[in-house]
């Protein structure tokens, strides 16, 4: 979610300085760009993954606060919902051996944690939306106790002036109203961030927006929401509607939402920072005593703070990172498209093809984003969302197609090739691009397991919703901890 503030109140002094200094913040981030300040010089890559706590029944547990505790790792973070924590990864280089060591890092910290978090009977699940989650597990009580989420909820809520309307139709259709941003805290997902030169920046965001259809198809773990089965990757329409600030009269004068796609192609990274300055207004406009303009003219790095709060407010599906390390400037590609889950091996398989697709895209003489237009990707993501791995996508010089004929015959050579451009191991290659491959073949994902399992068991047993979906989380919870592939997860 960002980072932590503490509680207060805004008056419209500090509205008002802070636009003054997001301002002076760009200026110097433009200054930066044109001086080439940036560490660039290695392939770095990120990771961090939202997780749920469930309690021995498969329902949502809110200790949050006692497990972080019982945990007690600095990588493990609290999150929105107090059934939420996320953990944050070291960052690793994309060298022969980087997706192995994210992939041992993050099954030997999700291992020691749920060990922990067992002995105060809560367990860790990775899926895009818990599926046991009800109505009555998400008011504001329910929030975590940061104080950052307390005033986000007062700034949304404050800027859209009424209750918040989440309006999904699938399979089946949900209805429903809050008083609060608590509906967010049921949106877990993954994260993978791409350090790239600021000159190359456009080429990966561009080539980021062009597959996030594509990646969502695939990826899709976010059926059920509130005991009803929704799109494929729920997760979707639940985030964009949970953080509109806009009320319906500013939605039909065509303001631009919190959480949203966009609406172009990019020349740079600097396009994305003005577009916040100039169409969003801050949620937490809290200043920074730093002069960003004093400190890079004595040859320092700024921080660029209130830049950087802003943009944690905007929530891009592909999102531009500033952010300084050893006082070594950088910029990144946060790609927050897709769900967390179903296990470890699929969350590396994914980010493989990510890493590889990218690097393939960008690598081209002829740019994938100059033959189609942006609307084109826009309509691919929200189609992918809804259908999931059953979806029909546009492709430049293929046009509409099944999205798995798309990926077997197309994309995963291009993924292959892209891997191999970043000097991935061949065998890390083969290995986690086949559990793609495998997931297009047997046409299951995340998505698919979940309503199969919880159809057989209301059509098989005598239990209700209610009850297959929590007896599906526990099943769940016990295939995500074998690390095998959802592909090869039985249903029965």
């Amino acid at each position: 979610m960002g980072k932590d503030v503490e509680s207060t109140e805004f008056t419209r002094a500090d509205r008002q300085r802070f636009r003054q200094k997001v301002r002076r913040c760009l200026d110097v981030f433009a200054q930066m760009l044109a001086e080439s300040r940036f560490d660039h010089g290695r392939p770095m890559a990120g990771l961090e993954i939202e997780l749920n706590l469930v309690d021995n029944a498969g329902d949502p547990s809110m200790r949050n606060a006692q497990v972080l505790a019982a945990i007690s790792d600095p990588a493990f973070q609290t999150e929105l919902g107090q059934f939420n924590i996320e953990i944050n990864l070291p960052p690793q280089r994309l060298d022969p051996d980087g997706l192995s060591r994210f992939e041992k890092l993050v099954r030997a910290d999700l291992n020691e944690a749920e060990a922990k978090a067992a002995r105060i009977d809560a367990h860790i699940v990775m899926v895009g939306i818990l599926p046991s989650l009800r109505r009555k597990h998400i008011s504001f009580e329910t929030l975590s106790a940061n104080p950052r989420y307390k005033l986000l909820n007062e700034q949304v809520l404050a800027a859209r002036g009424e209750d918040l309307e989440i309006d999904i139709t699938g399979v089946e259709r949900l209805v429903a109203q809050a008083d609060s941003i608590a509906p967010e805290s049921a949106c877990t997902s993954v994260q993978y961030h791409l350090q790239v030169a600021p000159e190359d920046f456009a080429k990966f965001w561009n080539a980021s927006q062009v597959i996030a259809g594509i990646q969502v198809a695939l990826g899709a773990n976010a059926p059920y929401l509130f005991g009803k089965q929704l799109w494929a990757e729920t997760r979707i329409a639940l985030f964009e509607q949970a953080t509109d600030t806009r009320p319906d009269e500013l939605k039909a004068q065509g303001v631009r939402p919190r959480v949203w796609f966009g609406d172009r192609w990019i020349t740079s990274i600097f396009d994305l920072f003005e577009e916040n300055v100039q169409y969003y207004s801050a949620l937490l406009p809290l200043t920074d005593d730093e002069d960003p303009a004093e400190v890079l003219a004595r040859g320092d790095t700024p921080q660029l703070h209130e830049l950087r709060l802003h943009n944690g407010t905007v929530y891009r599906w592909n999102r531009p990172i500033y952010d300084v390390v050893d006082d070594r400037p950088h910029v990144r590609v946060e790609n927050r498209v897709l769900p967390a889950g179903p296990s470890v091996v699929d969350t590396m398989a994914n980010g493989a093809l990510y890493f590889g697709l990218v690097r393939a895209l960008a690598d081209q003489d002829r740019p994938l984003w100059t033959q189609m237009s942006f609307a084109a990707a826009a309509d691919n993501f929200h189609a992918a969302a809804r259908a999931g791995i059953d979806s029909r996508v546009y492709w430049p010089g293929v046009g509409e197609v099944p999205v798995t004929e798309l990926v077997l015959r197309r994309l995963l050579p291009m993924a292959h090739d892209g891997l191999d451009a970043w000097g991935v191991s061949a065998a890390d290659r083969d290995r986690l691009l086949g559990v793609i491959e495998q997931r297009c073949i047997t046409g299951r994902n995340g998505a698919t397991w979940q309503v199969e399992t919880v159809k057989g068991l209301e059509e098989n047993t005598s239990v209700n919703r209610e009850q297959a979906l929590r007896e599906m989380v526990r099943r769940y919870a016990k295939h995500m901890h074998t690390n095998e592939p959802v592909h090869t997860w039985p249903v029965s």
